[in-house]
């Protein structure tokens, strides 16, 4: 630690959860997805996330806790606590890795009720009693998504929530007791109960809008939090006082109905957990056995406080956390966006006891040894896209609308493709070593680049430009994406630790002078022209990001996608006045991008009044502003200093695929960071 900034000093101090040690104030928090108990399927040892944890283990984490294990499989229907050697397989996994000196706690949960992310599929079913019958023995949906009271669901406007019964509340307080002594039997530090948290089943028991129950788990603050209670008690009963049980936790819920939550700074009414409550609410969880708060905001109407996308400010739950921490004796995590020298400040202030961090660690799982190496310019950054750890979709009139590969695969990285998928995705070195151009400069040049020449390859890099990047400079360009320039950053970096040649400066015309064995074709993608009368007036999305044109006061962006989205967002941060123009019916009506990015656009749109007209098609482009007609037709003009197009790209492959010839990214298919990074990966190994 001798290189490392003394600024991060306190987080390497170690702490107590009960009676057990932690040797640092890093906590990789749960993420769906990893669980060591396998995620969709029928439970079992999950050797992926074994590996995924062991490998952060011996890079200085100091409490892991795997992401959220069912007690119930949600394929199948078996209680956890009846499969033993689930049990068997953990003990050995325990040992490895406490050889790291790091401590684990399992994550057990009672379920989802109306926060359950339902697919269309799944709406057919739940709505089908005869198809729902048939269906239960493998899954049960009306189980999966009961809640406290009949609710509406938060994905799907065509599901209503059933009743959880009286019974089944207390099958899965026994399930909580018996799962968490096989935990400690296998050697395992501590249980977390999920959760009073995000707005999940034990946290839709506690709040006023989702609970209307009348018998004792329901009505009063006591019986509201009953269940939580319970479910801490029994496993004390059985695991005994010393045995350590964190609970995950919501300080506040943010939260101003179904299905809308609080954007920073909105003044607004809480319908869930308000700061006077929570104040009350930590001091009764505590009296009640919990020994470790693991915190944050939010709920699944206001999920990006608990799943922040980079619009919302970095540390932003740690204000909240930090003031619940004064009401109670027992040890506080935050999450949320945490940064580590405002983490480490914080814990040195006694404000918080640790820091939580969880996508992070799939974005680089050595981040923290190089922070203890002083090597920060090496950490490649989380840019909080969703894209591969948490893509779950929803817009209007579409429930989670997410492909079953995605569904049971999530916990994944855009960023780095190894993650959770390691048998698929790794560097095996080239069984001939190749000459190997890549055209373009952009992610996905890059990534393959480097894939290549970590494999052995002699590689050539092009860039038509004077720098690296693409249009992910362009697309790094807002204020609010500092993470993504800090991506691009590390990618120019990265470059340079291998034998790359990177010709700047240099347009490829014609592939065949190269001299290359593979080309792999990285050119991108151009801007969509619309057949409209008077689109000279307008500009291009990637002529304002990167400054090459001016914006007056009043703007209308042309397209409610998510690249029109986030440009009306920076303009209003700049004090301008955007305008939104959408021909579907809803924004970002797309698939691949998670609800917590798309819901914190919405919200922030709808909260600060700005115009967005859906179900409107663009006519004409005037010199100032534009003509549009509504989904009745009628046409009426928008007043506008300036017009943004932003209608999507259209590949623009320099050369089509053939023999030798590759073509990945953008220049292939239209998509995201994903897309690109993880195709880059698909060739690059193949050759």
């Amino acid at each position: 630690m001798d290189k490392m900034d003394p600024k991060y000093a306190p987080l390497f101090t170690p702490w107590k959860i009960g009676n057990v040690e932690i040797k640092n104030r890093i906590v990789l928090c749960p993420m769906g997805g990893t669980s060591l108990f396998g995620w969709m399927e029928p439970n079992h040892f999950d050797k992926e996330a074994a590996k995924f944890f062991i490998e952060r283990a011996k890079n200085n984490v100091g409490l892991i806790i795997p992401g959220i294990a069912p007690l119930k499989d949600t394929i199948g229907g078996r209680w956890l606590w009846q499969n033993k050697k689930m049990f068997k397989d953990l003990k050995p996994f325990m040992d490895e890795i406490h050889e790291t000196g790091a401590k684990l706690f399992v994550q057990l949960t009672a379920g989802m009720g109306r926060s359950w992310a339902i697919t269309d599929h799944l709406v057919m079913l739940h709505n089908n009693p005869v198809l729902a019958a048939i269906a239960k023995p493998i899954i049960d949906v009306r189980y999966q998504s009961a809640s406290p009271s009949v609710l509406p669901s938060r994905w799907s406007d065509k599901v209503t929530c059933r009743e959880i019964t009286r019974k089944e509340i207390q099958d899965i307080i026994d399930a909580y007791a018996k799962t968490a002594l096989l935990c400690k039997e296998a050697g395992v530090d501590g249980v977390e109960i999920h959760a009073v948290h995000e707005g999940y089943l034990l946290d839709q028991f506690t709040l006023k809008y989702t609970n209307k129950r009348t018998d004792e788990y329901g009505g009063s603050f006591e019986n509201r939090y009953r269940f939580a209670t319970d479910v801490v008690k029994a496993i004390k009963a059985v695991c005994g006082k010393d045995f350590p049980v964190s609970l995950r936790y919501s300080v506040l819920s943010k939260t101003k109905g179904f299905g809308e939550g609080a954007v920073p700074g909105e003044d607004y009414v809480e319908v869930g957990r308000d700061m006077e409550e929570s104040e009350k609410a930590v001091k009764y969880l505590q009296d009640a056995g919990y020994d470790m708060l693991n915190a944050d905001n939010g709920t699944y109407d206001a999920w990006y406080w608990a799943h922040p996308p980079q619009y919302m400010p970095q540390n932003c739950n740690l204000e909240d956390v930090a003031h619940i921490r004064k009401f109670v004796d027992i040890p506080v995590v935050c999450a949320g966006r945490m940064e580590p020298e405002v983490g480490a400040q914080a814990i040195a202030d006694g404000r918080i006891d640790a820091m939580g961090v969880a996508r992070q660690f799939l974005a680089d799982s050595e981040w923290i040894t190089k922070l203890i190496e002083n090597r920060l310019e090496d950490i490649r950054p989380c840019i909080c896209c969703h894209n591969a750890c948490f893509n779950m979709t929803h817009y209007k009139g579409v429930a989670n609308d997410q492909s079953i590969t995605d569904a049971s695969h999530i916990a994944r990285c855009a960023l780095d493709p190894e993650v959770m998928q390691s048998k698929k995705y790794k560097i095996e070195p080239a069984k001939k070593v190749k000459n190997i151009a890549v055209i373009g400069g952009g992610i996905g040049g890059m990534e393959a680049a480097i894939v290549l020449a970590k494999r052995g390859h002699k590689v050539t890099l092009y860039e038509k430009d004077n720098k690296l990047g693409g249009i992910f400079i362009a697309a790094a360009a807002p204020s609010f994406k500092e993470k993504d320039r800090t991506l691009i950053a590390w990618y120019e970096r990265e470059i340079k630790r291998y034998p790359i040649d990177v010709k700047l400066n240099t347009e490829v015309k014609d592939i065949a002078s190269l001299g290359a064995d593979e080309v792999i074709v990285a050119t991108g993608a151009v801007a969509k022209k619309l057949p409209i009368k008077g689109a000279e007036h307008a500009m291009e999305a990637t002529e304002y990001l990167l400054g090459e044109k001016q914006v007056g006061e009043n703007v209308v962006i042309i397209g409610g996608g998510l690249t029109g989205c986030e440009i009306a967002y920076d303009l209003y941060l700049q004090g301008k006045k955007p305008t939104i123009v959408e021909m579907k019916n809803d924004l970002i009506a797309v698939t691949g991008i998670c609800l917590a990015n798309t819901s914190f656009l919405r919200d922030f749109f709808k909260a600060n009044k700005v115009p967005v007209h859906l179900e409107t098609a663009l006519k004409e482009v005037l010199e100032d502003g534009v003509m549009v007609a509504d989904k009745d037709g009628k046409t009426f003009k928008i007043d506008a200093d300036s017009v943004i197009l932003s209608v999507g790209y259209n590949p623009a492959p320099l050369a089509p695929k053939g023999k030798n010839v590759h073509v990945i990214g953008d220049a292939s298919k239209v998509g995201n960071l994903r897309t690109v990074i993880w195709q880059a990966w698909d060739v690059a190994m193949k050759l």
